[in-house]
């Protein structure tokens, strides 16, 4: 059987950047560590820092209880209020945010501060999107197409920055624009779609247009993994999502000449390459 791996599978530059600096607290930190969410959307690497010693914080109320140790924000980012929370006695903060995720934030509060409402495409429950709410000076919306966004009734005339979760569909942000630039409004958009992202998704595309079947590996929890689901099983029908090797069921791969891999940005390589190998070596 053939396999082809996308070339832009796995760790992205600010998911890489977040694990390394847990594991250089771990070794430099004379405190406890503690990661305030997640560090990244994956829970084979959750559960490998947790062997090490490192502590998921899952609430605020577990985080303003902390007394001391080393509190390293998570990749995604966390509002400002959380932010300057974590500036007290007994705490040292490593900020571990994405750089592009803190280029949205600069971008959410200079401009709400300049009088401009704020409207985000991408999923509300997200903690990325959920952060850059939190940097906001002014009114702030969430949309998800560009339905959503008639649907706020905003006064004609308004001034809008649009921005974009990082890991936003790419072509969904380009047609909500579109739509919205043929609208009476002052529309101020940032293309902030990361273009790792924009990249990963166009690579997932183009390769399952051309396989029997695609494998994408991700959390069920990865924003980016499930949309790159979603692009590849819009084309090819014979689409599976798996978070490790052990989800994925051998049978429907007997019939397959061609398999595509491609995976989320929180994937870690040694799980892509055990898939890898196993479909290369089982059929």
């Amino acid at each position: 059987m053939k396999v082809t791996v996308a070339k832009s599978a796995g760790f992205c530059f600010g998911v890489q950047r977040a694990v390394d600096t847990v594991y250089r607290q771990i070794e430099e930190s004379s405190l406890p560590v503690y990661t305030y969410g997640p560090i990244i959307h994956n829970e084979v690497v959750v559960k490998e820092l947790e062997e090490k010693g490192v502590r998921v914080l899952k609430s605020r109320s577990e985080l303003d209880a902390l007394k001391e140790g080393t509190v390293i924000i998570r990749s995604h980012g966390v509002s400002r209020e959380i932010r300057e929370s974590l500036d007290r006695e007994g705490i040292v903060c490593v900020d571990a945010t994405c750089p592009f995720v803190e280029k949205i934030h600069r971008i959410a509060q200079e401009e709400t501060r300049a009088g401009k409402t704020l409207v985000i495409a991408g999923n509300p429950d997200h903690p990325e999107v959920i952060g850059i709410k939190g940097w906001a000076e002014g009114p702030c919306f969430v949309i998800q197409n560009a339905q959503e966004f008639l649907d706020l009734h905003l006064e004609k005339g308004t001034e809008i920055c649009l921005v974009a979760q990082t890991t936003f569909d790419y072509k969904k942000f380009q047609n909500i624009v579109e739509i919205l630039d043929s609208l009476d409004y002052d529309i101020q958009d940032w293309s902030t779609v990361c273009k790792a992202t924009e990249m990963r998704q166009s690579e997932a595309r183009e390769l399952a247009e051309s396989v029997d079947a695609m494998i994408v590996i991700g959390d069920v929890h990865s924003s980016n993994s499930q949309k790159l689901y979603e692009i590849c099983k819009h084309t090819c029908k014979c689409s599976y999502f798996v978070e490790t090797l052990v989800d994925l069921d051998p049978k429907p791969f007997q019939s397959f000449c061609h398999v595509g891999i491609t995976a989320g940005a929180s994937t870690p390589k040694h799980l892509i390459e055990e898939v890898q190998n196993y479909v290369r070596c089982k059929f």
